[in-house]
């Protein structure tokens, strides 16, 4: 019995070893592909991991509201929706506010992750957003994600082709974000640029993808009248494009 018993302790400890060795070997793996759980807006991990962004600090009880919403909408929802990344959506809001922006036009909805980082900056500027999307379905879900998020009165959905409804908008533009048919960029930048308000952004969503755009970023790059620059160019890339106030 005694000699048993020792070999179960003995069994039990190398199996321990071993799955403590596969926890290591994994989270080493992950730390080098770069494989950490995307961030949402959760608590705040500042100097966790260097070279990461803090997560967001909600101000009031609403911003903490809106953002629990895109936590959970990253955590559940993010499978075939083609969202920005939380990074991404947080420099949609940081452009959105600190332009003071009244008027953003969105091409490609989705299930409405990207809009309701615009309606986080929205919501204090007394700005709208005008946003498109052809898919009945991820349609349907961004309608309840925007009424979850409480930001349901200041947005428009637009449903159908958008390079058909983009015709109707007749509003002044503050910024104009795309993200939809990569090819059809430059066909939405001709018929929306003049309602862009001198000072105004064109935001591209995907910009590495250029292949698919040529002649969208011969556009926003020659255009003399536009100023371009790349951000995140490693990872999806986004064209932040301003339209430039005329010299006095």
């Amino acid at each position: 019995m005694l000699k048993k018993n020792l070999w179960i302790s003995v069994a039990v400890a190398l199996m321990a070893g071993v799955a403590g060795l596969v926890v290591l070997v994994t989270a080493s793996r992950l730390g080098a592909e770069g494989g950490r759980p995307p961030r949402g807006a959760g608590p705040s991990r500042q100097g966790a991991v260097q070279g990461e962004d803090p997560a967001p600090v909600p101000g009031s009880e609403v911003e903490k509201k809106i953002l629990a919403v895109l936590d959970d909408m990253l955590l559940n929802q993010r499978r075939g929706m083609m969202n920005v990344s939380p990074e991404d959506g947080r420099l949609l809001r940081l452009l959105t506010e600190a332009v003071g922006a009244k008027h953003v036009v969105e091409i490609g909805t989705s299930n409405g992750y990207s809009g309701i980082w615009f309606c986080l900056a929205l919501r204090t500027t007394g700005g709208k957003l005008t946003t498109h999307e052809i898919d009945e379905g991820r349609a349907s879900l961004a309608r309840e994600n925007f009424k979850r998020a409480g930001v349901a009165d200041i947005v428009t959905l637009v449903m159908g082709d958008a390079h058909e409804t983009v015709k109707n908008v007749k509003e002044p533009i503050d910024i104009l974000f795309l993200d939809a048919d990569k090819p059809g960029y430059n066909d939405y930048l001709n018929k929306l640029l003049p309602l862009v308000r001198p000072g105004g952004l064109i935001l591209a969503h995907n910009t590495s993808m250029g292949r698919q755009m040529e002649d969208y970023l011969t556009a926003i790059t020659t255009n003399p009248k536009l100023d371009t620059l790349f951000v995140y160019k490693e990872g999806a890339g986004i064209a932040v494009t301003l339209k430039k106030r005329e010299s006095k």
